[in-house]
């Protein structure tokens, strides 16, 4: 019995480092070859460490484009689509997992299904509104009005033309993020016991209240996690950031890195430079959060 418990416990320690060095050997290796030259990248053979380090590369990053203004970009974006959809999120988990709503089963399958949609099959549809064409569905409104004898009324009613800026990605990024952001808070407001809300509505606390003041502070794990979730998916979203902001200075990252490829050139060293700024903040963030994403984490995989 002992060897057998010292051989499960090699096991998995094995499989445990395996799992850590698939991990990290990638990030480290970006790492080490943004400090390289670029004669040091083809030599022959391999060195893994920089035998002469400079920090050239990352002077290009920011002398080539305005990658600054790439890392100003994304953070707006994230931050901003992070917060609008945590409140939204929190909202509609308290309503799920805390009331007694008609449909509720119906309601959580069907934010299932809309959280299985890519973003591809929205973006036709999401482009041409950004674009700031004709509202669909008014133009019939529109023309009854004209018949009333208003017709200082404009013939088409046309939306704002929101590409090239922020909105044109917060927008997307919260309605793509919110089906997931509820669910998991859904599942956390489920597991605070009834008794602290119901101590807060006989001490005059109103629902909103209730939502803000006791069960938020309760559910900070989850919220953190939540968070996190919608703010790395934001930062590292391709598509839809390539394709509605194409104006060089509402670039993101993902986007921005991709620029530093030439024609006949792939500069490596100044790519995995700017690939190793763009993964600091979200390094940054997740040890910021580690406790409380680990927290949430543990607490979401509990019911009762």
């Amino acid at each position: 019995m002992q060897r057998s418990g010292i051989g499960t416990r090699a096991l998995v320690l094995v499989g445990t480092t395996l799992l850590v060095v698939n991990g990290t050997f990638p990030l480290v290796w970006m790492m080490l070859t943004s400090f390289k030259r670029e004669r040091e990248l083809i030599r022959v053979p391999i060195t893994y460490v920089p035998q002469d380090p400079t920090i050239s590369n990352y002077v290009q990053v920011f002398d080539q484009l305005p990658f600054a203004r790439f890392l100003l970009n994304s953070a707006v974006v994230s931050i901003s689509a992070t917060l609008v959809c945590v409140l939204f999120a929190a909202l509609a988990g308290y309503a799920l997992g805390r009331l007694a709503m008609p449909y509720r089963r119906t309601l959580l399958t069907g934010i299932v299904i809309t959280s299985m949609f890519p973003a591809l099959v929205l973006l036709v549809p999401l482009y041409r509104m950004f674009l700031g064409t004709e509202i669909p569905g008014l133009s019939p409104l529109v023309g009854f009005l004209h018949d009333l004898g208003m017709t200082f009324l404009p013939s088409v009613v046309v939306g704002p033309n929101l590409l090239n800026t922020y909105w044109a990605l917060i927008i997307p990024y919260v309605a793509l993020s919110l089906p997931i952001a509820t669910l998991i808070l859904t599942s956390f407001f489920q597991l605070i016991p009834k008794d602290l809300e119901s101590a807060a509505l006989i001490d005059g606390c109103t629902r909103v209240g209730t939502l803000f003041r006791v069960i938020a502070p309760v559910s900070a794990p989850g919220i953190v996690t939540a968070g996190i979730i919608i703010f790395v998916n934001s930062w590292n979203e391709f598509l839809l950031a390539l394709t509605f902001n194409t104006a060089l200075t509402m670039r993101t990252v993902p986007v921005g890195i991709t620029m530093y490829q030439g024609e006949f050139a792939f500069p490596w060293a100044v790519i995995s430079a700017a690939i190793t700024i763009g993964v600091l903040p979200l390094v940054a963030v997740i040890l910021m959060f580690q406790q409380r994403i680990i927290a949430g984490l543990t607490a979401g995989g509990v019911k009762g």
